[in-house]
């Protein structure tokens, strides 16, 4: 027995063995159905997971690693299990006949064990297949290249925007203009070209900000772009995704490019660090009005001008294509004409452009032409496209006021420049100013319009206190005004040579006409039931026609300054509801009687040529306001300064046959006395024709108080004037007093007043005098007393033969006057034995103009390196004059070099 029981553990052994091979061997067939099963559904397992996937691969997303090496380690599966499938399959077919053996043991014992152990791995990998993520967000690019076309005209923007880029000291720059001129294709231009090929940022990022502007929108698009994880943004306050913005950005050199921006975004608030020199990052903006940047607080705003002519008809002709261009020889030149109608503007360019794509034949070019230029609104893509755009310029406006202001102005023709002064005034006779207790507050708010207005880019800057509107906006404007709103003839602008009846007949609808037209040929009877407004700008217009004004029944103002009527029409005193007139720049000289029966007028414009008014008219206008007669030489449609001896004896040459009249050339004490008798009288701009009549004015604190432009005639005997306190004048000229030395203001009667400060200048001396303008006074000295003018923005100085010095002996002056600090115009002329401006050299922080004639003594100026840094625009002089000046030192002559302007 104990050499049995060793013999029995090894048989069981070898059975054991034996039965474990003989299961891969008898169970091959049932092994290779199970393996092929399991790789079918990894196989399944791994299409569901591709699928997965690339969808998300197509939504910008980076497969994960383990998904992507999952489905790699599947392939590689599907190839070894092939291969044993394959295998097994030939070692089943090798059974031998009526058995479950195959005649090959050995093989498929090792086929056999080597299926099972596959198909556990098979197992295990479809098990490792169950992916809740199987891709993870794409790192966003540094800068993201943006679709632009090539542009037209902007490549001096360009590389002016760069260089601010590059200045360190500039952290914020603002790029505005009006809607349409470019501002985004500026910046995008920037994106592209500059900023994503030089590398010099880490990241930028781009946000339309819109209106209104939301720092939660404007935080979600800079979280996109930072990748900032969703478990620190999701659920979090405005204040915890600001820090979050703010903990990335801060280790950044980063650029912002904050497009369409409205009003004041507020940085901290987003959690954008603020761009400084230390980490040199950026935020530059776009915007139709500089008031948002500087509420952006931007260190430089570049405002986006529309294109000059040449570019204009370069990108006009780019978008009609050369195949139209060249269908008819007449079309280019066509072409170039209906570029000029979009004055520059880029968005007008490219609409009206598309839109001539298809017009090959001269005839189809002349009917849209004449459409852009009478009904521009139904050109294809102004009045849904264009329009639309300009128009949220006008939404965008703070209120109805400004709104109306606006539209205003687009009732005169196109180019036309007004004086800011006009503007206003025609503001206050149409009652849009009405909610201000004093013409003064409505005067000021009528600056502030005008200047609001042209920061938004809907007004335009034309010269020294002109404003104009650019030819698209207007369109813009009358098509809001009229078509928009449903009365296409609300606001009519009549230019044509001769009149049609159909036209006229449109008069009857309209609220506010204006008219260049001839009007001799008109026959027909006329009647203007619902006009409130007339303007007539046709300088050669003499007379009306009979009946003209016999029907107006509800006008308020009518302009008729530059016409050239020498006589009051007939029926104006019928006029018994206007209470605006102007009658400036005409050939009128006298003021008939017929004017009195005007019991509702308030305000009356008369500058120009007006000699001669009828006793008792002004005093019979009861509710008169504004009163204003500025003679000839100063308004002239000649512009010019110097006035003819001669003329001035032929004007001054006229009957004195009637007692009933006041003749304003001489002694005009009578047309005083009956201003100082109107109640409501409170703005006065007229001639003191001599010592009598000023001495008048002296007598009356009223009319002290109401004039706001004085000019001084005449005063003779006076060698010293002693100017009066006149709080609210504006201007002041002093013309052909021959005995006058000097000019003094005298100081010790405002020491006891309130707002005087000592050795200062006191708020209620001239604190409101802007210009200033002597002429032909041969004694005259000097004007020293103009320092103590501290608004002084323009001084015309002409023929004072004695004058050497025109700022005298100011040493005990105090330096805080800040003399001239605000002197924006100075033209000299006629001085024969001036040699200096001041003895000392001046800042003149505001000078843009300097004008020197025919003083050839004047061999210095009172200029220095810091004079007029950021101001000047032009020194102009004679070659003569310019080449004979002398300078402290070779860089300030270089310096001012640069402004000469030889005349």
């Amino acid at each position: 027995m104990d050499c049995v029981s060793p013999i029995l553990d090894v048989v069981t052994r070898v059975w054991n063995c034996t039965a474990k091979h003989a299961v891969y061997i008898r169970d091959l067939q049932e092994n290779m159905d199970s393996l092929r099963n399991a790789m079918q559904e990894l196989k399944n397992a791994y299409q569901d997971v591709k699928g997965r996937v690339e969808l998300e691969e197509q939504r910008q997303m980076k497969r994960t690693n383990e998904v992507n090496g999952w489905l790699h380690s599947v392939l590689a599966m599907e190839l070894e299990v092939n291969e044993i499938l394959e295998k097994g399959d030939q070692e089943i077919q090798k059974k031998c006949p009526g058995t479950c053996c195959t005649r090959n043991c050995r093989s498929s014992y090792k086929l056999g064990k080597k299926a099972s152990k596959k198909l556990g791995a098979v197992t295990e990998l479809r098990n490792k297949g169950r992916f809740d993520v199987v891709a993870d967000r794409l790192p966003q690019a540094p800068v993201d290249e943006r679709p632009m076309e090539k542009t037209v005209g902007l490549d001096l923007m360009f590389t002016e925007v760069c260089r601010c880029i590059q200045d360190e000291e500039l952290g914020i720059i603002g790029l505005y203009g009006m809607g349409g001129a470019g501002k985004t294709t500026l910046m995008t231009k920037v994106n592209n070209q500059f900023i994503r090929a030089s590398k010099i940022f880490e990241i930028a990022i781009w946000v339309v900000v819109s209106r209104p502007a939301s720092v939660e929108k404007v935080q979600e698009v800079i979280r996109n772009k930072l990748d900032i994880p969703e478990d620190r943004w999701r659920n979090r306050t405005e204040d915890e995704k600001a820090v979050a913005i703010f903990n990335v950005l801060k280790a950044k050199r980063f650029v912002m490019l904050l497009d369409d921006v409205w009003e004041r975004l507020d940085l901290q608030k987003v959690g954008v660090p603020s761009p400084n020199s230390q980490n040199k990052s950026k935020v530059i903006l776009t915007t139709r009005s500089l008031d948002v940047c500087r509420a952006m607080e931007a260190q430089k705003s570049l405002k986006v001008e529309c294109l000059t002519e040449d570019e204009a008809i370069n990108l006009f002709k780019k978008k009609v294509g050369e195949t139209t261009l060249n269908s008819h020889s007449d079309i280019p030149q066509l072409a170039e004409i209906a570029a000029k109608e979009c004055q520059g503007l880029p968005l007008a360019i490219v609409t009206i452009g598309r839109a001539m794509a298809d017009k090959k034949t001269p005839q189809e070019w002349e009917r849209a032409i004449q459409m852009l230029r009478t009904y521009p609104s139904k050109f294809s893509g102004m009045g849904d496209h264009v329009f639309p755009v300009l128009k949220f310029s006008y939404d965008n406006l703070t209120n109805d006021t400004i709104k109306t202001c606006f539209l205003y102005l687009a009732i005169f023709p196109e180019d036309h420049e007004i004086l800011d002064q006009d503007l206003i005034f025609l503001w206050i006779g149409e009652g849009f100013l009405d909610g201000f207790a004093s013409i003064d507050e409505a005067f000021n708010q009528g600056h502030h319009i005008i200047e609001h207005l042209k920061t938004v880019c809907l007004f335009e800057n034309d010269g020294f206190d002109r404003v104009k509107m650019h030819d698209v906006i207007r369109d813009m404007a009358l098509w809001l005004a009229s078509e928009y709103r449903g009365n296409k003839n609300i606001i009519l602008v009549e230019e044509v040579d001769t009149m049609e009846v159909y036209q006229v007949s449109k008069w009857k609808e309209a609220h506010r006409l204006y008219l260049s037209t001839s009007l001799e040929e008109l026959t027909i009877p006329l009647s203007f039931p619902n006009l409130l407004t007339l303007i007539v700008g046709n300088e050669d217009l003499e007379t009306f026609p009979s009946g003209f004004f016999h029907f107006m029944p509800v006008i308020k103002v009518l302009d008729l300054s530059n016409t050239g009527i020498t006589k009051l029409p007939a029926g104006i005193g019928k006029l018994v509801t206007l209470q605006y007139l102007n009658l400036s720049n005409t050939d009128l000289r006298e003021l008939s009687v017929e004017l009195a029966t005007l019991k509702r007028l308030r305000y009356l414009i008369l500058d120009g040529s007006l000699e001669i008014i009828s006793k008792e008219v002004i005093s019979h206008l009861s509710m008169l306001r504004v009163f204003s007669t500025i003679f000839k030489y100063l308004l002239s449609k000649r512009n010019s300064i110097s006035s003819s001896t001669e003329e001035e004896k032929e004007e001054a040459n006229y009957s004195r046959k009637d007692d009933k009249a006041i003749y304003l050339h001489e002694d005009n004490k009578a047309l005083l006395e009956e201003l100082e008798g109107l109640e409501h009288i409170n703005w006065v701009s007229l001639p003191i024709i001599g010592a009598l009549s000023f001495q008048k004015l002296l007598n009356s604190q009223k009319l002290l108080n109401a004039m706001r432009d004085l000019e001084l005639w005449n005063l003779e005997g006076m060698s010293i004037l002693q100017l009066p306190r006149i709080k609210h004048l504006r201007s002041l000229t002093i013309y052909r007093c021959g005995e006058l030395q000097d000019i003094q203001v005298n100081l010790e009667n405002e020491r006891g007043r309130r707002g005087f400060v000592a050795d200062s200048i006191p708020n209620s001396i001239f604190y409101n005098l802007r210009g200033v303008h002597v002429n032909q006074l041969p004694k005259l000295l000097d004007l020293t007393w103009l320092i103590y003018i501290p608004s002084l923005e323009r001084l015309i100085v002409h023929g004072c033969e004695s004058m050497e010095e025109v700022i005298g002996d100011a040493s005990g002056v105090p330096e805080n006057l800040g003399i001239f600090s605000r002197l924006e115009d100075l033209r000299l002329y006629l001085l024969p034995n001036l040699r200096s401006i001041s003895r000392q050299a001046l800042p003149f922080p505001s000078l843009k103009t300097l004008c020197v004639m025919e003083c050839p003594n004047l061999r210095k100026l009172p200029l220095d390196s810091n004079s007029a840094r950021n101001s000047l625009k032009t020194i102009e002089g004679t070659p003569e004059w310019w080449q004979g000046l002398r300078w402290e030192d070779e860089t300030i002559e270089l310096t001012f070099t640069s402004y000469n302007n030889c005349l």
